[in-house]
């Protein structure tokens, strides 16, 4: 654009040098004729004065129409020079408005494709660092999984130490059933081989080794013990028959010491089981009956190794057992959880990393955005500042002279800031 108003200036300048020149020569022609003139009027005596005055009214008229025929082509000549550079103007200028709305429309789609690529990445990043921690903390789900298990077993022990009973106030409460409320499947058994095979006791609870080339120790519980004699007894205290209730009384401690006996010659089988057994009683009061004379009991602890449970204390036994195997189990799993709990540590820390990584990102897009509308408010304001300098003139003065008749022309100036 600069070189085209220079050159546009220069052809102007080249006009005008050629009108100067013109009218150059034609003030040299007139001045050719006055001095011939001068010289007729000289050689023509006093006579022709006259006739040569009038000639060079005539002249000088002819003259002075032909200059004012030069400044009418000047001032129609600077007329076409200002509308050209009228229309120059508005032609930069409406080029100008295009370009920036050109370059705010790029920067508003870079803005958009820096937002998208940014949304993109962080969405795709987010989600893997969600599905790690996600499956971190299924393992720490799997690896806790116990303790629900652990909080059951209390609940299941809280209702036994309220005396709830599973049959009613004297309900009998069988020992399946109170093995499979409380016990997992895998830790007891039925029909348990305890002795090389050749016995098998009714129920037996899976106690976990002494040492590792011990898989697991049996705990016998026997529960088949006949009711008849504890009925006979509650028949003759019911009755009040004295000597009825001795003679069933001793019967139930020879019942009760001769089923502790074959409990310990079946089961008791160390170290295939434990060196202690369980006689377990159906009824509260049969149990109560028991427990209530001291000696028969220490007899059978002393010399049976057989302990007795009745429905309550069974349950409370059980659940103790349970809560140890559940706390075993813990303790064996506690390296595991240890490990995932590490791991779940070491992915968050991992998550951190990213999002300071996305953060730098987005720090870095926004600088680069704002770097952007700078530059172009920048671009901006530089273009405001071109101007195109006009004269303030609309025509200037033709100066006249015989050495050297000059005509000045206006310059265009282009001042544009970087």
């Amino acid at each position: 654009m600069t070189e085209f108003l220079g050159t546009l200036s220069r052809n102007h300048k080249t006009e005008a040098n050629a009108l100067r020149e013109g009218l150059a020569g034609a003030i040299a022609d007139i001045n050719a004729i006055l001095r011939e003139q001068n010289a007729t009027i000289a050689k023509g005596q006093a006579d022709q004065t006259s006739v040569i005055s009038k000639g060079q009214s005539e002249q000088t008229a002819a003259v002075v129409q032909t200059l004012e025929g030069f400044a009418a082509k000047v001032r129609q000549f600077e007329g076409k020079t200002e509308a050209t550079l009228e229309k120059m103007r508005e032609g930069v200028e409406k080029k100008l408005t295009d370009l920036q709305s050109g370059n705010e429309q790029k920067l508003e789609e870079m803005r958009a494709t820096v937002d998208e690529k940014l949304h993109s990445t962080l969405e795709k990043r987010l989600g893997e660092s969600f599905s790690r921690v996600s499956e971190g903390l299924a393992r720490v789900q799997d690896g806790l999984g116990e303790m629900k298990a652990l909080a059951t077993g209390v609940g299941d022990l809280k209702k036994v130490l309220s005396n709830v009973k599973t049959r009613g106030n004297w309900g009998e409460v069988q020992l399946g059933n109170l093995l499979e409320q409380i016990m997992a499947p895998a830790q007891y058994s039925t029909n348990v081989p305890v002795t090389n095979g050749r016995e098998r006791v009714e129920f037996a609870i899976k106690l976990p080794g002494r040492d590792d080339s011990q898989k697991q120790i049996w705990l016998p519980i026997d529960a088949k013990f006949p009711q008849e004699t504890y009925a006979r007894l509650v028949a003759a205290e019911e009755a009040g028959d004295l000597e009825a209730r001795d003679r069933a009384s001793k019967e139930l401690e020879d019942v009760v010491k001769k089923c502790a006996g074959d409990i310990c010659k079946k089961y008791i089988s160390p170290p295939l089981t434990t060196d202690f057994a369980i006689l377990y009683l159906p009824t509260e009061g049969l149990y109560a009956e028991v427990v209530k004379r001291t000696g028969i009991v220490e007899h059978l602890h002393r010399e049976c190794r057989v302990v007795v449970a009745g429905p309550t204390t069974i349950a409370a036994l059980l659940n103790s057992l349970q809560m140890g195997f559940r706390t075993l189990e813990i303790q064996k799993n506690s390296s595991k959880i240890n490990e995932v709990l590490t791991s779940v540590k070491t992915e968050f820390g991992k998550y951190a990393l990213v999002l300071d990584k996305i953060k730098k990102n987005l720090d870095t897009a926004q600088n680069t955005v704002d770097e952007a509308q700078r530059r172009t408010r920048a671009i901006t304001r530089n273009l405001d500042k071109v101007e195109v300098v006009e004269s303030g003139a609309t025509s200037k003065n033709l100066v006249l002279s015989a050495a050297e008749p000059t005509v000045e022309v206006p310059e265009l100036e282009l001042s544009a800031a970087e």
